[in-house]
């Protein structure tokens, strides 16, 4: 007895101290663009429940617990300095403090890994980069929450108007009840307004304008105060250069499309190919940020052909299904798809593998793809495989792939979990743009069967963001450096 007794007495402790951080967090965000991390994980606008759990998770990705006893302190330190934008991650300061501390304190150990984003180090802002959204279906839904969502001062990317076709006499508070309610990601986490004189909808004070168009050469943004903006097409409607080329209106400077992009057109995953991005260069201001699928499995392809070499593989992805696809069975012209979609596992094709060539060209070995669409409105499974060009073990495939998820520049997209009960429902609402299912790898000599969850709504959506932040200059720089 009393064992349980200590125990909730260290958890109402623990909640006090998780309590404490939430203004701290709050504070380094909205007035200094600082983003607190817990093992890449944001613990922005997170609830004491929320952050304690985050630390939780760490026992599933490093060989040690991380108590909020550790974090606390860190935290503490991170609000005294001169910081500028930047992200910080206090879990992996914890544990690299924990691991070898140089034989420094705390504070001296904290300031020496954050250094980069304080004084005359720290990154300057000249001011928000607007942001259109033409099309505001799933995707460009979910692109507003996260535009909204990291606001952060005000100072970086800024949601200002979206572009639909007029759809009834009531469009306008449609569009905002689709924005404020959604059966797959949970209400919006804040307030909405709508001024139905001015097209406008107000989201956590951000005043988005609905422009309606069913041309966008029609459309001069300037005349709405739209500078200079980023303009995210997210209808696919035009997938190559002289189709996405009518956006370029007064007002619009790039043009990125959420979907594999035709001919000439970069396909972009961020984390493999996005620093070949050049942003002076005139072909990179129509850009694509590929497909979710391609994006789940572009990074582990890099991680394991870095390490262990591919000689040939297939993918084969298990998919939710989309609104490309009929509620119950009708004419489509796609073969399969015609054919009800809650009700049957679908064969179909997928464009993700032949997309690899395009965002990661040093991968020679030829990789083919299938793909079955699958009775879930959200969250889906890639699998990878993989003939290697060298012998592994699964303990050894597995741990690599543990530590690149951890250490490794790509790990704001590879995740690793190693629960023995994950199910598809437990990745909605993933950052990454996928997630390594450990206990499910099967290794034999250089044979590889690996196995990715992504949330192909939510997750993607979090790669379409890092893209234009990228290509807008606010991407801020991470702590502590890999």
């Amino acid at each position: 007895m009393t064992e349980a007794v200590d125990y909730f007495a260290g958890w109402k402790r623990r909640e006090a101290l998780a309590e404490a951080m939430i203004p701290m967090i709050g504070e380094l965000y909205r007035q200094r663009d600082v983003t607190i991390l817990l093992h890449s994980r944001s613990l922005v606008n997170k609830s004491v429940i929320s952050i304690l759990k985050t630390h939780r998770y760490v026992r599933q990705i490093e060989t040690r617990e991380l108590s909020i006893e550790e974090t606390f302190p860190i935290l503490q330190v991170i609000n005294t300095l001169d910081l500028g934008p930047s992200r910080i991650d206090i879990g992996k300061l914890a544990v690299a403090y924990a691991t070898d501390n140089q034989g420094m304190t705390l504070e001296e150990f904290t300031r020496t890994a954050v250094e980069g984003a304080t004084g005359e180090h720290k990154v300057q802002q000249d001011g928000p980069t607007d942001v259109v959204l033409y099309g505001f279906g799933r995707i460009g839904r979910l692109l507003a929450r996260l535009l909204i969502e990291k606001v952060g001062s005000g100072n970086g990317l800024r949601l200002r108007a979206v572009v639909v076709r007029r759809g009834s006499d009531d469009d306008l508070l449609k569009r905002a009840s689709l924005l404020r309610r959604d059966s797959i990601h949970g209400p919006f986490n804040g307030s909405i307004y709508v001024d139905a004189e001015k097209n406008l909808i107000y989201a956590n004070g951000n005043a988005i304008e609905v422009i309606y168009s069913d041309d966008p050469t029609t459309v001069d943004y300037t005349a709405h105060g739209i500078h200079d903006a980023i303009l995210i097409d997210n209808t696919g409607r035009w997938r190559d250069r002289e189709g996405l080329s009518q956006h370029l209106q007064p007002g619009i400077a790039k043009v990125v499309l959420t979907a594999p992009g035709k001919g000439d057109v970069k396909n972009i995953v961020h984390g493999v190919n996005h620093t070949s991005i050049d942003p002076t260069a005139i072909e990179d201001t129509i850009l694509s940020c590929a497909s979710c699928t391609t994006n789940a499995i572009v990074p582990p392809l890099k991680a394991i052909n870095d390490e262990y070499g591919i000689e040939h593989g297939h993918v084969e992805t298990v998919h939710s299904f989309t609104n490309d696809q009929n509620l119950l069975d009708n004419f489509h012209k796609g073969d399969r798809r015609g054919r009800s979609a809650p009700l049957n596992m679908v064969l179909t094709e997928t464009g993700a593998a032949s997309a690899i060539a395009k965002a990661l060209p040093e991968l020679e070995a030829h990789i083919s793809g299938s793909s079955i669409r699958v009775p879930t409105p959200d969250v889906s499974m890639a699998i990878l495989n993989l003939t290697l060009e060298r012998e592994t073990t699964r303990e050894e495939l597995v741990a690599y792939l543990r530590e690149v998820s951890l250490h490794s520049p790509m790990n704001r997209q590879i995740d690793f979990i190693a629960s023995p009960d994950s199910v598809s429902t437990d990745f909605i609402g993933s950052r990454h743009a996928s997630i390594v299912d450990a206990n499910a790898a099967i290794v034999n000599g250089r044979h590889a069967v690996v196995y990715l969850w992504y949330d192909n709504e939510f997750g993607y959506s979090c790669q379409v963001i890092r893209v234009v932040q990228h290509i807008s200059g606010v991407e801020y720089p991470l702590f502590p450096r890999d």
